[in-house]
């Protein structure tokens, strides 16, 4: 799991009192708070710390806040770094739109409302947090493709050299991942390679081991292929000031207010710029159906509607799970309904009278970098999550989930008194299938078999790779007399099933071992599954393609 750091506001002003103050304010938060008196002494703080966000005064001798925030977004280090104003004079357009020309994301004014400081300062900690993740998700997906390519590498050497006593590891490093989609192909490289040790005198056998490494090389190489990190959206600069020619795409946006003004003069601010499409709706109602059946990029969002109000539509909006970015842009608001509705999920907000080009499409472009960020993340904990809980080849759940979801149903089966049947299940002679007609052959065997196990057993039922061509099902709810029952109709379905593979047909059976908890004397998930395994290997042992019930062997 990823851990992140706790993060850190610089908060800077010349007067010791007021920096007292903001850090009383901001003491309840869980982060590290730096102070500085200066615009000099902040520069200097943010070459050594990893600053998440600053607060930073206008009046200051020496250096005022305009220059400072200038400085920071003239360097790398400190260009992406969110800065909030703090004044407690001067609330007049021209001086406030001086301080977002110079790189501000928003402004707060003196005396200090507890409630929005600390909503803005969330906001922006938030933000700072899914980058922070999303980057270092990235670079733990970007340091497991290195190692998996230079795994490759090997195989494809030792394919040309034939050297006879190298062995390969692999590392697979990933936060939330496992190996286990390498293990098959990495246990059959290493035994040919052995193999290649020992028959280095017999051309035909060398050939035929070559030909086996080759191909378990090509899976591995898929499989790197398949597990790429995440990939980008729109990758711009938005955080940087945009212009309107900056948005390569069409920014889709919907217009929620009932005034027919306002809507021309956001139109009119518009109207040059062909890459933004702008659609109106004038009410909640049809803002919701309107958002259900088409694709946006953002809400421009009036607080104030006819039916309802800005809350009401975002609250809606999360019944309806539509996660379009809202933009509050209203001419009655003030700064404690700024903070309502950002606390409710508004990605920003901006009074009419401060609306501009230059604010407009900083909003804008502020607000496609949030919703990116945010998206980008959910599709790394999505593809981090599946990883982690599904087979690379059958989609099934894999041994790890298996483990995971065994202790849970043992838990509960024997808290409650219910029934529980676990199924070991593997191929019979599965090496001459690879061994006959290849291991695409065996694989598409496999994909099969699973995908009929999903389709015989229950929805409540949890079916899992146990590991090469060995199955596990974990049936809550489940006798062992119903367990063997259908375990026999699947087998014989396997049986008298014929596998098509190019123009060859060809049959495979299947032994299974099961043991029921309320029968069985097992302590623990583990002892459930050694029962399982010995049921199995007696159906191994006493003629293959049966079903064997653990707990009537000991009998």
């Amino acid at each position: 799991m990823i851990e992140m750091e706790k993060p850190s506001i610089l908060i800077v002003d010349d007067r010791p009192e007021n920096l007292l103050a903001l850090e009383s304010l901001l003491d309840d938060h869980n982060l590290t708070i730096i102070k500085a008196n200066s615009g000099n002494e902040a520069l200097g703080v943010i070459l050594e710390h990893d600053v998440s966000l600053v607060l930073l005064d206008v009046q200051m001798p020496d250096m005022d806040g305009f220059e400072t925030a200038e400085l920071m977004r003239s360097t790398d280090r400190s260009r992406h770094i969110p800065i909030i104003f703090v004044t407690a004079i001067n609330k007049e357009k021209q001086h406030i739109f001086k301080g977002y020309e110079a790189g501000a994301v928003d402004y707060l004014f003196k005396p200090l409302d507890p409630d929005i400081l600390k909503s803005k300062v969330s906001v922006f900690l938030e933000l700072d947090r899914q980058k922070k993740f999303l980057e270092t998700a990235n670079e733990e997906l970007r340091l497991t493709i290195q190692e998996l390519k230079r795994a490759n590498q090997k195989i494809i050497e030792q394919h040309k050299s034939v050297i006879e006593e190298e062995r390969l590891k692999v590392l697979l490093q990933m936060a939330g991942a496992t190996a286990h989609e390498l293990n098959q192909p990495l246990t059959g490289l290493l035994g040919y390679i052995e193999l290649l040790r020992l028959n280095s005198e017999n051309p035909v056998k060398m050939n035929q081991y070559m030909d086996r490494i080759q191909e378990a090389g090509m899976r591995i190489s898929d499989i790197v292929k398949k597990i790429q990190y995440v990939r980008h959206y729109e990758n711009r600069p938005y955080l940087n000031t945009p212009s309107p020619n900056e948005f390569s795409q069409k920014v889709h946006t919907l217009s929620l207010d009932d005034s027919d003004d306002d809507f021309e003069i956001l139109k009119g601010i518009l109207s040059d710029h062909d890459q933004i499409h702008l659609t109106r709706v004038t009410g909640i109602e049809p803002a919701i159906q309107l958002l259900e059946s088409n694709r946006f990029d953002m809400i421009f969002l009036e607080y104030f509607l006819p039916d309802g109000n800005g809350l009401d539509f975002m609250k809606l909006m999360t019944e309806k799970q539509l996660e379009t970015p809202v933009v509050v842009i209203t001419g009655k608001g003030n700064e404690m309904i700024a903070s309502r509705v950002i606390q409710g999920g508004a990605f920003d907000y901006l009074p009419k009278d401060k609306l501009s080009d230059k604010s407009l499409f900083r909003i804008i472009g502020n607000t496609l970098e949030k919703a990116r960020l945010k998206r980008e993340t959910g599709e790394a904990l999505k593809k981090l999550a599946e990883m982690s809980t599904k087979d690379e080849l059958t989609r099934l759940y894999n041994r790890r989930f298996f483990n995971e979801a065994l202790l849970r149903e043992f838990s509960r089966a024997r808290r409650y008194k219910t029934e529980l049947v676990l199924c070991l299940m593997d191929l019979d002679h599965f090496k001459q299938v690879n061994d006959t007609f290849g291991h695409q052959a065996g694989d598409m065997v496999l994909c099969d078999i699973g995908t009929m196990l999903k389709g015989w057993t229950r929805m409540s039922d949890l079916v899992c790779r146990f590991g090469g061509e060995e199955f596990a099902i974990i049936l809550p709810n489940t006798t062992s007399g119903m367990a063997v029952e259908t375990c026999e109709r699947f087998r014989k379905m396997i049986a008298a099933h014929r596998f098509k593979f190019d123009k060859t047909q060809f049959s495979v059976t299947m032994s299974t071992g099961l043991v029921s908890f309320q029968e069985s004397s097992a302590e623990t998930p583990e002892d459930l599954i050694a029962l399982a395994d010995k049921a199995l290997y007696q159906a191994k042992e006493t003629g293959r393609n049966r079903v064997v019930n653990a707990c009537v062997m000991h009998h």
